[in-house]
């Protein structure tokens, strides 16, 4: 690529006994981990056990925004750097595991308040530690009027998800719409509200999304300038018909013909929300009565085999898992369109996976029928081995076919030549005109070659798709430069760029150095 390249190489940071001392002052031992075996619960899960890379010196759990102001003030006078993570669940990127080890992980799972539903403007205010269970057991209780935009897996954090730009499913699920207003705490240890909660009791902080000036929330998304204590997310309201449903591609090289069907579904409004467009072996996970435990780290199947599985459980090579909501004759007119532009891929179907309205809300029951209603689960993990791990490589791309398939025979053939596992691939069409392309590498935690080789090839697909012309949307904490070190147009000007804002937000670089590849000046090295 262009320009001068970097190798970050940080030391280990130090927790003094005096910052260490303050801690205990401030929060308890109780509420500190401070030895190897405590702390051993809060690192990445899928990274290979032996290895102390990226380890914290000590894990602090604040319960409220004051307490994290002080932490972060002693960090500030100790030089010390913290890493937060808000349930730390970020598996297959990192999970909670520092960039720079020795750094002191803030875990806010302890701030974990409701703060505020309000069921006229359809909107809640969360802390971090608030998972998408929480949240919706609290919208249920209510009586399952509104609705919330989750993932696949529902323990993770609603903030902790936003702010690395997860994916959702639900028509706020689309772009990031869904987050609204944040609270953060700045390196000084200073509170600042975005948008309109900027005005002193703002009525309006959580419904309108800019504020007068620059709008500031998108800023501490995959960044290391602050630490999100508090924000909005807008809400659903209950349709009157929910459909989900599961359009499958029979073979493989027909995914370029249902991506542009898609888009085109897309841009006339009749597929809302987020499609996710799944293959063979990815879906799978979701049919564990045909495919049993996810084979994701097998040896690699044969197209015939794979074929033989597409026809014998009806999934076909590739699958959609799409929805439906809205007034009966609206859901028909729909479902009617999407039978028509899918019938032009032979041999596929289109399944209505149960249809729901507000008396028959409590019969949802399957995963695939949970999540476009805002259900989270924690069905998708049971179906995975103790000893299978993976790390996530995602280019954004355009919304057409032809394009996406390139880019998605680059990644396999790379991927099947060089771990031999079974290639796990899933397609979000994020919005109208672009698509994430997620590839999950598998591989045995237990076995540090295999570990090695997976994140070698990792490596190998940031450069070589780079090329291509895509970069990735949110990387593994092991790849974060080099992920960065490819977005280099100008001479690295958006590097510069954020690292100048960087410099004057945190002037000692203790808040997440090298997040996303953002280092402040005390890390950065001379330009070799």
């Amino acid at each position: 690529m262009s320009g001068a390249s970097r190798t970050i190489r940080p030391e280990p940071a130090v927790l003094t006994d005096a910052a260490r001392d303050e801690l205990i002052a401030l929060l308890g031992r109780e509420r500190i981990l401070l030895t190897e075996a405590e702390r051993d619960g809060y690192r990445d899960p899928y990274w290979f056990h032996d290895d102390r890379s990226y380890d914290s010196s000590a894990v602090v759990f604040p319960r409220s925004v004051e307490e994290v102001q002080e932490v972060v003030r002693i960090a500030g006078r100790h030089e010390l750097p913290v890493w937060t993570s808000s349930q730390g669940r970020n598996n297959g990127y990192g999970g909670p595991s520092p960039r720079v080890a020795g750094s002191l992980l803030i875990s806010l799972r302890e701030m974990n308040r409701i703060l505020h539903i309000d069921t006229e403007l359809a909107y809640a205010v969360v802390e971090p530690g608030v998972r998408w269970l929480d949240l919706h057991a609290a919208l249920h209780e209510q009586g399952d009027e509104l609705m919330l935009s989750v993932p696949d897996i529902g323990w993770g954090s609603i903030i902790g998800n936003s702010l690395d730009n997860g994916m959702t499913y639900l028509p706020l699920g689309a772009d990031f719409q869904a987050p609204t207003g944040m609270e953060v705490v700045l390196a000084d240890g200073s509170l600042l509200r975005t948008g309109m909660g900027a005005l002193p009791d703002s009525k309006s902080w959580h419904i309108y999304k800019r504020g007068l000036g620059p709008s500031l929330d998108a800023l501490f998304t995959q960044s290391n300038y602050g630490i999100v204590t508090r924000m909005g997310v807008w809400l659903q309201r209950r349709p009157r018909v929910y459909a989900p449903l599961y359009l499958s591609v029979p073979r493989d090289h027909q995914l370029a013909q249902a991506v542009d069907i898609i888009r085109e579904l897309r841009l006339d409004g009749v597929i809302r929300g987020v499609p996710n467009l799944q293959n063979l072996i990815t879906m799978g996970t979701q049919f564990p009565e045909h495919m049993g435990m996810f084979p994701g780290a097998d040896p690699t199947w044969p197209e015939e085999r794979l074929d033989q599985l597409a026809d014998a459980t009806g999934i076909g090579r590739w699958g959609v898992r799409t929805a439906l909501w809205g007034d009966g004759p609206v859901v028909d007119h729909h479902l009617a369109r999407i039978r028509e532009a899918w019938g032009a891929i032979e041999g596929s179907r289109v399944d209505e996976l149960g249809r729901f309205t507000p008396e028959n809300w409590g019969e949802i029951s399957t995963f695939m029928q949970k999540i476009s209603a805002g259900i989270p689960t924690m069905e998708m993990m049971e179906q995975m081995p103790d000893w299978v791990g993976h790390v996530g490589f995602s280019p954004i791309v355009p919304l057409q076919g032809a394009e996406v398939v390139r880019v998605v025979e680059r990644i396999k053939a790379r991927v099947v030549e060089r771990t031999g596992a079974n290639f796990v691939c899933a397609i979000f069409p994020t919005g109208d005109r672009s698509a994430m392309i997620v590839s999950a590498m598998s591989f045995d935690r237990t076995n540090r070659e295999h570990v090695e080789q997976t994140f070698e090839t990792v490596r190998m697909l940031i450069e070589e798709v780079a090329e291509l012309g895509y970069g990735e949307y949110r990387a593994h904490l092991d790849v974060m430069d080099l992920a960065a070190e490819q977005y280099s147009f100008g001479d690295h000007a958006y590097r510069r760029f954020v690292e100048a804002i960087k410099d004057a937000v945190d002037p000692k670089g203790i808040l997440s150095p090298g997040r996303h590849g953002v280092w402040p000046a005390r890390y950065r090295p001379t330009v070799d």
